[in-house]
């Protein structure tokens, strides 16, 4: 008998015959002798919708009643999927974060976990039933009800896998796997059948959508097996894992593009010890979020740095660049909101070299232009012109071979 944690999304739970469809597969896993603890966004777009509604009653949006709202459609959706449970004869019981035992910090609309104690879960386990928890909420030190943010269910789920010692923890969704590309954008993209947490973590910061990001660098930190599998079709997705010692890595995994970034580069930075720290640190205090950074060789004094923000930070990092180019006498700020970066990853480049040249090659010859360059120990990634990111994604996919088996 095992246990396992099995997550669904808001898609795979969004009108009345999902949830019964999800009800159908939860009993059958049940039948089969396993133990199972359900996790459940909040139905559809039932989020989005909440947050046009606090839009439409408030200018000011506080935290705390944000999180009392939004975490109100979780609640909605696992207490729906709990009866459709009981008409299959299979007993459950619905828990909110706080009651499943998730304590967070204070920080509200996206908070992190500082424990999980899920005794009443496994009370439920003990008895029989199916526990099934609000994904992506929690309770915090001030006792109050907290939402960890975006994609948070997915975090949930792998947080309880790993308190309770579960046997994998299944990620739901509408897509059936973790694939070598956007099969939007490439037909022939490949769906992968196992993938390491490192390359999966690489991914997910470059453009993969599924899962969450803070759900794989949770379950890579404490060794959650992951399987990424459709609600629509139930088949087989991609399991993610440790990588294997004894087994041979792929060079090139997967490629992946993100266009949510944009670049802004300040000129004419006086080169001195102190002035990069003094840029970042005004950055970092207003809470946005830098990515790739590249700064030019000196000359005569003075050198550029260009980094990459959101989108959603553009205009309070280009404010803040400009107050600070005029106190360290930097020429001036500008940015580019059409960029997009493109990413090839694999375990296997850490001992194979050519990759960047392979990588540049292939953009040269579509006639893309490289803007920023950054690297890690398997990934290489380049800024490139939005318009051209369609382009040098079908490219780079063919020339690593990723659409063969």
């Amino acid at each position: 008998m095992a246990l396992l944690v099995q997550k669904f999304g808001g898609t795979s739970v969004g009108e009345p015959d999902r949830i019964r469809a999800v009800a159908d597969h939860v009993a059958r896993t049940v039948r089969h002798g396993d133990q199972v603890v359900v996790v459940v966004s909040a139905m559809g777009k039932e989020t989005d919708g909440l947050l046009r509604l606090a839009a439409d009653v408030s200018s000011t949006l506080p935290g705390r009643e944000m999180d009392m709202l939004i975490t109100a459609g979780e609640r909605k959706a696992m207490a729906l999927m709990c009866m459709a449970l009981h008409d299959r004869g299979v007993p459950a019981d619905s828990f909110t974060g706080s009651q499943a035992g998730f304590l967070t910090d204070t920080t509200h609309q996206n908070a992190k976990i500082l424990a999980v104690r899920p005794d009443r879960i496994r009370a439920a386990l003990d008895a029989g039933r199916v526990p099934v928890v609000g994904g992506s909420q929690g309770v915090s030190t001030e006792n109050d009800v907290t939402f960890l943010g975006r994609g948070g269910s997915d975090t949930t789920a792998v947080a309880l896998a790993h308190a309770l010692a579960a046997d994998a923890c299944e990620l739901y969704t509408d897509v059936t796997g973790v694939f070598t590309t956007d099969p939007r954008l490439v037909p022939t993209a490949r769906r992968m059948a196992k993938v390491s947490f490192d390359e999966l973590l690489e991914m997910t910061a470059t453009g993969c959508p599924k899962p969450a990001m803070r759900s794989v660098e949770y379950a890579r930190t404490h060794g959650v097996r992951l399987h990424v599998r459709s609600a629509f079709t139930w088949q087989e997705g991609t399991w993610v894992d440790e990588e294997d010692p004894d087994m041979e890595q792929a060079i090139i995994s997967a490629v992946t593009h993100d266009t949510s970034e944009a670049k802004m580069t300040i000129s004419g930075v006086p080169d001195q010890p102190g002035v990069a720290a003094r840029v970042f640190r005004e950055l970092a205090d207003l809470e946005v979020n830098v990515d790739m950074i590249v700064q030019n060789v000196s000359d005569k004094g003075v050198t550029d740095i260009s980094f990459t923000v959101p989108h959603s930070d553009l205009d309070r990092a280009v404010a803040a660049g400009e107050t600070i180019a005029a106190e360290i006498g930097a020429l001036g700020v500008t940015s580019d909101p059409s960029i997009a970066r493109i990413s090839v990853i694999g375990a296997g480049m850490r001992s194979n070299p050519g990759v960047a040249a392979t990588m540049f090659e292939t953009l040269a010859a579509c006639g893309v232009n490289i803007q920023m360059i950054s690297t890690s120990s398997i990934r290489v990634s380049c800024v490139v012109a939005e318009e051209e990111a369609e382009e040098a994604v079908i490219a780079l996919h063919e020339s690593f071979g990723l659409s063969e088996a």
